[in-house]
């Protein structure tokens, strides 16, 4: 599930303060609850009891109830450029529905933002149940994905050339993790908003409770080959379905990666090809993925977009220090952030595709907008320029808004590739 959701507004004489240990199970039960009391399976449960950071995580008490959760793991992000930048991802976020419009939410995310600025971590990043919520926090929506039901019945796949090269073969997911791990660590420089896997996350990937299958088999791994290395994978299900006609049954992809177009492609075929299948359900996919071209027939692939990663600057200079620009910029930012105010005022931002500095001026502003718009426009998948024609962007200087826009871009799309 998505870890975060919230209450909303108000006053509070409840203060948030640091998780212990001993505490998790009752902290985790507040956050479950939150999202509908839905017991999770139980190595589900053990898996996030390991994987939380206690020493980031923080809760607000009632007297002997905890009635407030949040966490936040400690990420690197491929940014533009492919530098791996810090960022702390925001997680189990749970306000009881008892303490709604006490500020709860607000006491929280003010106590972790100023831990994150803290820590030395440029970018707060997260994935919102609730998206109105989160961006009077600064947060901007800056990642899509897509989603599809693709009718293979229907719909041929055009394979590049090499694709008959590529060998495919099944293999038990936890027997193939570390070289699917290695294939998924090669992708991680290549697009922005790719998590470098910290260590334990790699089991997340073969969690597998019957609970969260809906009918569809367990788990299943095919791996692909070149010349003898290891070049791509499939995870996925199988949800039987018979109807008059006959077999109709849908391949549900957990995830794919390939090194190269012919692996990409070769998995995609299997895929579209698997027996007593008639559909391929898609979720969660880069928007820019190369099947989206090589399918006959789009629209019988019902493709669908929504928001995926959030991002949030804490530290405006450093985070956009940190990234490359794919057209030189030179330009001064006026920047309004009020839930951070060490943010607000002016950042002259010079930079190009070898890397960028960025300080405060005194200098004129080119442009304005709120810490917000930055977050969205930070991992180049939103433009600036789309921003300022929503009237989200000020354009001081003429010509500074399709400067900027330009070299914020990202050839690339950005994709988170799992959630926190």
């Amino acid at each position: 599930m998505e870890r975060s959701t919230s209450g909303a507004g108000g006053m509070t004489t409840m203060e948030p303060r640091a998780l212990r240990r001993d505490e998790w199970d009752t902290w985790y039960g507040t956050l479950i609850r939150a999202f509908g009391g839905v017991p999770e399976a139980a190595e589900e449960v053990a898996l996030f009891r390991e994987l939380t950071r206690v020493d980031r995580s923080i809760g607000v008490w009632d007297g002997a109830e905890c009635v407030g959760t949040a966490g936040a793991f400690g990420f690197r992000m491929t940014v533009p450029g492919g530098a791996r930048v810090a960022a702390a991802g925001v997680t189990m976020v749970g306000v009881a529905a008892t303490h709604r419009r006490r500020g709860v939410l607000t006491s929280m995310m003010r106590r972790q933002l100023d831990d994150v600025r803290s820590w030395g971590e440029p970018l707060a990043v997260l994935t919102a149940s609730e998206p109105a919520v989160y961006g009077r926090f600064g947060y901007g929506a800056a990642t899509f994905q897509a989603s599809a039901e693709i009718d293979t019945g229907r719909v041929r796949l055009s394979v590049p050339a090499g694709t008959d090269d590529v060998r495919l073969r099944y293999a038990a997911p936890a027997d193939v993790l570390d070289a699917c791990e290695a294939v998924y660590a090669r992708l991680v420089p290549g697009r922005p908003g790719m998590l470098a896997r910290v260590p334990g996350w790699e089991r997340v990937a073969l969690l597998d409770p019957e609970s969260d299958r809906a009918g569809a088999s367990p788990l299943q791994c095919v791996v692909a080959r070149r010349n003898g290395e290891v070049t791509g994978y499939a995870r996925f299900r199988v949800r039987p379905a018979w109807g008059a006609e006959g077999a109709r049954g849908t391949v549900v992809l957990d995830d794919l990666a390939g090194l190269d177009p012919a692996t990409g492609a070769a998995l995609w075929r299997f895929l579209f090809d698997v027996d007593l299948t008639s559909t391929v359900a898609v979720r969660g996919r880069p928007v820019d993925e190369a099947w989206q071209y090589q399918v006959s027939d789009i629209r019988r692939c019902r493709p669908t977009l929504r928001d995926g990663l959030y991002v949030r600057l804490v530290d405006v200079g450093a985070a956009l220090a940190a990234r490359a620009y794919q057209a030189p910029v030179d330009v001064v930012f006026e920047v309004e952030d009020a839930f951070c105010p060490w943010n607000a005022g002016r950042w002259r931002l010079s930079g190009d595709a070898k890397g960028a500095f960025c300080e405060r001026t005194s200098d004129a502003a080119d442009l304005a907008l709120s810490v917000r718009e930055l977050g969205a426009a930070y991992l180049g998948g939103v433009s600036l320029g789309s921003l300022g024609a929503a009237g989200r962007v000020r354009e001081i200087r003429a010509g500074a808004l399709a400067e900027a826009s330009v070299g914020f871009g990202s050839d690339v799309a950005p994709w988170l590739p799992h959630g926190f």
